[in-house]
């Protein structure tokens, strides 16, 4: 018997549906309204961030003070296609993908070399 419980609902609902029978278009309204609103708070501002860390990327240069995803401060010293040596200390260089670079050292940062 109790199976029969969604037929029924359906059955008693007639023509309308259990809404009043709005049309499709109405329907899917909020659907839209909600993919709009994930657009503009969310997939936007990512795309605007991933833009900006894609040129801070392309504009790595020699003598740039960088940090790194790991959190490793230092001074670019060579920059060859997508691998960058980088100072992290005095006579250590290390290599590293220009991806690994989270972003530029400002100039109050850092131990003021």
């Amino acid at each position: 018997m109790l199976y029969l419980f969604p037929v029924s609902v359906a059955h008693a609902a007639g023509e309308g549906g259990l809404l009043g029978g709005g049309s499709g278009i109405a329907s899917m309204a909020p659907f839209v309204l909600l993919i709009v609103v994930f657009y503009f708070l969310l997939i936007r501002p990512q795309q605007k961030t991933a833009k900006k860390h894609k040129e801070l990327l392309a504009a790595i240069a020699q003598g740039d003070r960088i940090i790194t995803k790991g959190g490793i401060h230092g001074r670019v010293q060579n920059v060859k296609d997508d691998v960058i040596s980088v100072e992290i200390a005095n006579n250590v260089v290390v290599k590293l993908d220009r991806g690994a670079v989270l972003g530029m050292q400002t100039s109050g940062d850092g131990d003021g070399k």
